[in-house]
């Protein structure tokens, strides 16, 4: 079996390491969705990733919902993205840009609009906005008209995340936000193309990751599913039938890479309390399958390895508080503990202050 350490190719990307760093929302942009300048060194401190799958980025206004989180929509917003991905080639890593549409998971305070679903429903709970936690709404269904204007959203998104010098692009599918509203069966209802049979709630997902590929090349494309148990308010009533077909039409595309999020009982964004899906959708996608299911130790991941369930390992909270992951891995060194209470702050404390092995070794040494 190979190592954690050994490289892996991820359709066109050549990984050094089995050991991604996954998307991790930390609210450092501005209220217009533009990357800031402390960006640049946050991900340039954890270039030693084998890839790096940024933080969720909106595709459009409508998609993002999230203060301070970035988007890639407009001029703007790819001009203030080049830093970061030149920054990240040049200290020898690479990156890709993770699409987000956040569905009914967002605040008409925040996007200047009702919220759209897969159906007129709401999640339980509260959202974050620019003037504190309020409410979920009721968000409308999208029309069948509006299809086309979203799959061409994902479309101006890619091409920008290209023009950004990111290395491709990953469809956020996951976490109970829209494209997981449409594939669940207590979230859609619909009675279109678009809902009823496994078959129509996953076209969306097809289509969506189509058109992306259309622009990146099937071989830049990912997307990030999550075949647990309730997620967000999203649930299913067979989701082994539904992420393994899902999982089959992907492979159909030829993506380059899947990423499941299994997380366990205490999970972020839902939790894995039944027999986890990978070993089924790994039966029925052929191309590298990225586990991300709250590891925190190499032990943890090449076990993973081993049994032949993943090709490579997507650590998040652990990437987050060790920006230089791989090598403490690779030592077995002391991990640093995460800051939950900076996540979304605006300022460098628990963003970039994390100390790396050889800094930890200065200081100790002085």
């Amino acid at each position: 079996m190979p190592s954690l350490f050994d490289p892996i190719q991820l359709g066109a990307i050549s990984a050094p390491n089995r050991i991604l760093m996954a998307p991790l929302t930390r609210g450092r942009a501005d209220k217009q969705a533009v990357p800031t300048e402390i960006m640049v060194e946050y991900y340039t401190q954890r270039a030693s990733a084998g890839l790096i799958i940024s933080e969720a980025t909106g595709m459009s206004r409508e998609g993002l919902g999230w203060p301070f989180a970035p988007g890639l929509w407009n001029d703007e917003q790819v001009a203030a993205w080049k830093p970061v991905t030149a920054a990240v080639h040049a200290a020898g890593g690479r990156i890709i840009a993770q699409l987000w549409h956040m569905g009914r998971q967002v605040h008409s305070s925040v996007i200047g609009g009702q919220p759209v679903s897969s159906s007129a429903t709401a999640t339980k709970g509260q959202a974050h906005t620019y003037d504190g936690k309020q409410d979920f709404e009721t968000a409308r269904p999208l029309e069948l008209s509006e299809i086309p204007r979203l799959l061409n959203d994902y479309e101006i998104a890619t091409k920008n995340a290209l023009a950004a010098g990111f290395d491709g692009v990953q469809v956020h599918g996951a976490n109970g936000y829209l494209i997981d509203q449409f594939l669940r069966d207590n979230s859609n209802f619909r009675d279109d193309i678009y809902g009823g049979s496994i078959d129509n709630r996953i076209r969306l997902m097809r289509e969506v990751v189509e058109r992306v590929a259309s622009v990146a090349g099937a071989d830049r494309t990912s997307i990030r599913l999550s075949p647990n148990g309730e997620s967000q308010g999203v649930d299913d009533s067979n989701p082994a039938a539904l992420f393994t077909a899902a999982a089959k039409a992907l492979d159909e595309i030829g993506i380059g890479f899947l990423e499941l999020r299994e997380p366990g009982p205490d999970g972020t964004f839902g939790r894995t309390d039944v027999p986890k899906l990978s070993p089924l959708i790994r039966q029925e996608f052929s191309g590298p399958l990225v586990l991300n299911s709250d590891y925190t130790s190499a032990d943890q991941a090449q076990a993973a390895i081993d049994s032949g369930n993943a090709d490579a390992i997507a650590f998040g909270r652990t990437f987050l508080a060790n920006p230089d992951l791989p090598a403490r891995l690779a030592a077995n060194a002391e991990l640093n503990p995460s800051n939950p209470a900076t996540w979304y702050s605006q300022g460098p404390e628990g963003y970039i202050d994390y100390p790396a092995l050889e800094v930890m070794a200065e200081t100790e040494a002085a």
